[in-house]
């Protein structure tokens, strides 16, 4: 397919840049309220947002671990091809009724083998990928002589410590009717709420400085393409 005519590269990044200098005030307008412009911009983004990831969806799991397998399956014969194909789709076809009132409870053992398998999969990576590398690291970092190191590695061992002192829900009812933990869990408990609060202020500033970084860099694309378009009319 041919286009009857080409836009100049000049032309086009002053498009592009004509519409991130729109949608950049569509949503700064939030500032006066959340008001029609804002939700334009936002209800572009979801629809946008939600459409690529329909045509990811769609191409690179879809087709190509559905379609293609299925297509192979009948073309080879194979029983035990065709019979896992044929599964698979079935599922798919069952998951796809959740979308559907009527028929969303047929979806349910699909959901509930795919929850299944999620919390199963999140829990190794827990153990695999933060609670066995934290306790190795903390092990490890013992192994030092410098006294910095081992300051520090103390500091480690006592948030991850009290950290999982906080989360220690063994409490028993008290006198007056009320839940409390053991003296020491408590008193372990009140430094873990120290250490998650710093924990917590450290990725707020880090989100912060993010979000400055990204509307500073907006403030400066709209100067640049103001300067742009007064030098071009200039």
């Amino acid at each position: 397919m041919t286009f009857p005519f080409t836009i100049p590269p000049e032309m086009l990044n002053q498009i592009m840049g004509a519409i991130g200098f729109l949608f950049t005030l569509l949503v700064f307008s939030y500032v006066l309220g959340d008001g029609p412009l804002f939700r334009i911009a936002i209800y572009i983004f979801v629809g946008v947002s939600a459409g690529y990831v329909a045509a990811v969806a769609w191409w690179q799991v879809i087709v190509p671990r559905l379609v293609y397998p299925l297509m192979s399956a009948l073309a080879s014969g194979s029983p035990l091809d065709l019979g896992v194909s044929l599964a698979l789709s079935f599922a798919a076809i069952l998951l796809l009724m959740k979308a559907s009132p009527s028929f969303s409870g047929m979806g349910r053992i699909v959901v509930a083998f795919l929850v299944g398998v999620g919390a199963a999969v999140t829990l190794a990576g827990a153990l695999i990928g933060t609670l066995i590398p934290q306790v190795s690291g903390t092990i490890y970092a013992f192994d030092m002589t410098s006294v910095e190191t081992i300051a520090s590695s103390m500091i480690i061992l006592a948030g991850a410590t009290l950290t999982l002192a906080y989360f220690h829900f063994g409490a028993r009812p008290t006198a007056d009717g009320s839940m409390r933990r053991f003296g020491l869990i408590e008193i372990l408990a009140w430094g873990g709420r120290i250490f998650i609060g710093i924990a917590l202020g450290a990725i707020f500033a880090g989100v912060y400085a993010a979000a400055l970084t990204a509307l500073i860099e907006r403030i400066s694309s709209l100067i640049n393409f103001v300067m742009d378009l007064i030098g071009n009319f200039l």
